[in-house]
């Protein structure tokens, strides 16, 4: 394979990790998980969304610029890819929906000081998944303090990220996980990684079978 940073990003529960987990695996890359637990706010923010919605994205852009820069700084002789289930742009693009805008305009001002200096990915994956797939697959990992999420912040999440992706240049793989099953389904797993390993121009729409 041609890339050495890969990143995969999606709404909340779209099986981001699951597939990071997968494909760093399969071609026995470096593996960075986001750190989400760490965050003692999220709890805190799906009770008053509008309290600690600014220290919940400020904690967020601090965990992944450093989790990133310490990471990526690392030369591993013996993995030359890495893989990431986020990409640090998320950062904009949950405040973007979080924060009122006078807030946001001064968390853009920080994003933008620290953005240029860590490495962008060579490859996007982009899991895109209805609302209702997002949240059979909320409720199924169970876990207590996102039981509650309304689908309009789903929605809206969503239609950043989309709207986000049409905006850049950069290089995407973007995959339709509406039906997406990447531990039960090895073709699924399969088709991901057979579109890894051509190359692109752009943006390019995968169908899981």
């Amino acid at each position: 394979m041609d890339y050495h940073f890969v990143t995969i990003e999606g709404n909340i529960g779209a099986g981001k990790t699951t597939l990071a987990h997968l494909l760093a695996r399969h071609f026995n890359a470096r593996l960075i998980l986001e750190k989400f637990d760490d965050n003692p706010f999220l709890p805190k923010f799906y009770e008053n969304p509008s309290q600690y919605a600014f220290p919940l994205e400020l904690f967020f852009m601090a965990e992944r610029f450093k989790q990133l820069k310490d990471l990526l700084q690392q030369k591993d002789m013996f993995q030359s890819l890495t893989i990431s289930d986020y990409l640090f742009t998320k950062c904009l693009l949950f405040a973007r929906v979080t924060l009122p805008e006078d807030e946001f305009r001064l968390y853009q001002r920080l994003f933008d000081i620290i953005h240029q200096q860590l490495i962008q990915p060579d490859l996007l994956i982009y899991l895109h998944a209805p609302v209702t797939k997002l949240q059979a697959n909320i409720k199924k990992r169970n876990r207590s303090y996102e039981q509650n999420i309304p689908d309009e912040y789903l929605f809206n999440i969503q239609e950043t990220y989309t709207n986000y992706i049409k905006q850049q240049n950069i290089k995407t793989l973007f995959i339709d996980a509406s039906n997406a099953d990447f531990l039960g389904n090895e073709k699924h797993l399969k088709t991901v990684i057979d579109a890894l390993e051509k190359d692109y121009i752009g943006q390019h729409y995968v169908s899981l079978p």
